[in-house]
């Protein structure tokens, strides 16, 4: 049956058929906030249901395919902060995709949290392991479920009716009756089990797809090999061994037993294989790690979050370990840490005279320790902020060393005095410190190190830095003199390769800085410094590591546009994960390539300490080869619904960006496409001229246009121009690219 497709591919064991029962559990939020609630698995084995206890319907629902992960005992601040109350066993919490909060709960045994977070897991890797039919089946039957208001099993017209508003179909009542008529094949005013599916076949045909389908078909009903051959030739400009493609495709993505006995494709095979991982626009080659990561770590664009523990804003937002467990698990490899002196001798962690929460430095590092690894193995850099007295960063060091242990890098590779970078490959499983240091790598060689207890605060310190910024603006926060600080030898033997310095000039850089100095600039500062000397600013991230980070005044947490950094070659551009925006998805679409590992290779002409790039004149690069970008956006499927009004429909609209060099930045728009959000259809082409290919990313944004006041954000999706799909053949001045989905 369409509704329950999906359950009937699980092996109902015993946690699920408690999950299935129900149980009452602790939904707490604070130390002081518990509640209890009812929580049970539907039949469906999609949709997690729960209420309170107590009288009344009200009751709330989540589905498992929301759930990015279990975690089992006291791994939130929520469940820390009730440890002496629940012990760890009964304890978990549900992590949610995207920003939505995490579920904090605690069962009334450690049998039942095991039932549920064995049950839970088991969930979300049958979600992960389901095929192309079986993710169809799951989709029509979430779409009966939503229709099925009084849960009987079938669909009235009625409930036809509210599917199309949902659906944000605009469709006249009488061609709907028609459609519903044709799908009751019973006779009996309701559609049932095969009678929806079709219903939902003829509401989903996918016209311009079967123009495609029909245009390579013999017969209009399937494709031949022969036929997938000529279509992977032609349309998808495959070149590699078309032949066992062919074979392969029908193999993996036709869903009929008899067509692939005929070594055919029926349109619900093609369907499947466009809208699959490998008809998609990102190449799947680019998926996995496969740059050259045994370059220093200057060649390279890192992923980086600033003041990571925030959750909201930067003047009254809350500071959480959660913050650093969300960056890490989304490929982050440098994270920042605010250290300010706190009471009973324990350093905390947050945002400088400022009202935000405080959380202790020890539950940071932990988390760290935790997480740094999860999703890639290559090296996490903890960017530290020290505002510390020489006694607590003595306990920082401690913090560092007992929890990090091996993992935290203390001396040079092999020991030896380094003359670069180590590279990404070198220093997999290691965690380095980037903060202030007394002296530098060559006297902890040759034993020259003078006073341990001097050091200058440098000018990566964002709190002198912002003050700074402020001389001709009024100040957001109390001005404080730059002075110097006394440094911990214990904390400054924790800092290799990363040493933040104060920048001078790019003169005194070129002639007297070391490989492992890191100097951090606002992003105005690093703005000025890409406008007065860009080839110069090129030249000196080809030798060793810059920061920039957001304006002090951006107390909202929004973030700038980072590919004017990445323009220049800035390796470390810190950006608030926590927000939503431009600035993020750019982020995710660079680092969504070479296995989303958080490292990503700087293209060869930035890497050259004596080449010529500079961002603003790309015309006098070496090798300098402009390409055209053509882009035909055909149709959309599906889309939500963002206006709140019931009636509402979306008039779609597509927007495809480009971000680049100065040159290159530019955006163009299709029409848009009144009242259908559910299958509108474009056929639009936009083309692109673009001086840095390599540099350059494509970000698609869907909106609802309104004519009377500004757009309604639909959807977005970014990814470097490089890791598009695209015709193997065609000389480099011109890009044609696959018949692929965003």
């Amino acid at each position: 049956m369409a509704s329950t497709g999906v359950g009937l591919r699980i092996q109902v064991d015993d946690n699920l058929q408690s999950m299935l029962v129900g149980t009452v559990m602790r939904k707490v939020k604070s130390r002081t906030w518990k509640k209890q609630r009812y929580f049970k698995l539907q039949n469906d084995y999609m949709t997690i249901w729960y209420k309170s206890k107590k009288a009344g319907n009200t009751h709330s629902t989540f589905s498992v395919m929301d759930l990015e992960a279990i975690r089992d005992g006291h791994q939130s601040e929520v469940l820390v902060s009730i440890a002496d109350e629940f012990p760890a066993d009964r304890c978990f919490t549900l992590v949610f995709r995207g920003r939505r909060g995490n579920l904090d709960l605690v069962a009334e045994s450690a049998e039942e949290a095991q039932s549920w977070i064995k049950g839970m897991r088991k969930l979300i890797e049958n979600l992960e392991n389901m095929g192309e039919r079986e993710k169809l089946d799951q989709w029509i039957g979430d779409w009966f479920r939503k229709a099925d208001k009084n849960n009987d099993g079938r669909m009235n017209f009625k409930e036809v009716q509210d599917l199309l508003k949902m659906m944000n179909v605009d469709m006249n009542e009488h061609h709907a009756h028609r459609l519903f008529t044709m799908a009751d094949k019973s006779q009996s005013g309701m559609l049932e089990d095969d009678e929806f599916v079709l219903f939902y076949k003829m509401l989903t045909q996918r016209e311009d797809v079967l123009r495609v389908f029909q245009a390579y078909s013999v017969d209009g009903q399937k494709l031949l090999q022969s036929d997938i051959e000529d279509f992977l030739r032609e349309e998808q400009l495959d070149g590699i061994d078309i032949q066992q493609h062919a074979k392969q495709l029908i193999e993996r993505y036709e869903p009929s037993d008899t067509a692939k006995l005929l070594n055919a494709m029926t349109f619900d095979g093609f369907l499947m294989y466009l809208g699959s991982a490998e008809g998609s626009i990102f190449n799947p080659q680019w998926r996995g790690v496969f740059q050259d990561m045994s370059q220093p770590l200057c060649h390279y664009f890192i992923s980086s979050s600033h003041n990571t523990y925030l959750m909201e804003d930067q003047l009254r937002g809350q500071s959480s370990v959660e913050g650093y467990i969300r960056a890490l698990s989304r490929g982050c490899r440098c994270v920042e840490v605010d250290c300010w002196d706190g009471a009973n001798g324990e350093p905390i962690v947050y945002h400088g005279h400022t009202f935000t929460s405080k959380i202790l430095f020890k539950d940071v590092v932990n988390a760290v320790e935790n997480y740094a690894f999860k999703v890639s193995e290559y090296p996490v850099i903890l960017s530290i902020e020290n505002h510390c007295s020489v006694e607590q960063q003595r306990v920082m060091a401690q913090h560092l060393n007992h929890i990090l242990g091996d993992r935290l890098l203390k001396s040079t590779l092999e020991n030896k005095a380094p003359i670069r970078l180590p590279s990404p490959e070198d220093l997999k499983g290691k965690i380095l410190l980037k903060a202030k240091k007394i002296g530098g790598l060559e006297e902890s060689f040759n034993g020259t190190v003078e006073d341990p207890q001097t050091g200058e605060v440098s000018d990566e310190d964002e709190v002198a830095e912002i003050n700074e910024d402020n001389l001709h603006r009024q100040s957001i926060c109390r001005r404080i003199k730059r002075s110097t600080q006394r440094l911990s030898k214990e904390l400054s033997d924790c800092v290799v390769y990363c040493k933040s310095v104060q920048f001078n000039n790019f003169k005194h850089s070129r002639i007297h800085s070391k490989f492992y100095e890191v100097a951090s600039f606002t992003e105005s500062k690093a703005r000025k410094h890409l406008r007065e000397a860009g080839t110069e600013f090129v030249h000196h991230n080809s030798r060793q590591l810059t920061r920039v980070y957001p304006s002090g005044f951006r107390t909202d947490s929004s973030n700038f546009n980072p590919q004017e950094m990445w323009n220049a070659g800035c390796q470390i551009v810190a950006l608030n994960f926590q927000t939503a925006g431009e600035g993020m998805d750019l982020n995710d679409g660079l680092f969504g390539q070479n296995g989303s590992c958080g490292y990503v290779l700087k293209p060869s002409f930035m890497r050259e300490v004596e080449g010529v790039f500079d961002p603003e004149t790309p015309q006098q690069r070496d090798c300098y080869q402009p390409v055209v970008l053509t882009i035909q956006v055909i149709s959309g499927q599906q889309l939500p619904k963002v206006n709140i009004k019931e009636d509402s429909i979306v008039d779609p609209l597509v927007r495809v960006e480009i971000h680049g060099i100065p040159m290159d930045q530019a955006k163009q728009e299709t029409r848009y496409i009144e009242n259908n959000g559910f299958n509108p259809v474009w056929y639009d082409t936009l083309r692109f001229t673009i001086h840095t290919p390599e540099l350059a990313m494509v970000r698609f944004v869907v909106e609802d246009y309104d004519k009377t006041s500004k757009n309604d954000f639909v959807g977005q999706y970014t990814l470097p121009l490089s890791c598009m799909q695209q015709e193997r053949n065609l000389p480099r001045k011109s890009q044609k690219y696959r018949c692929s989905h965003v």
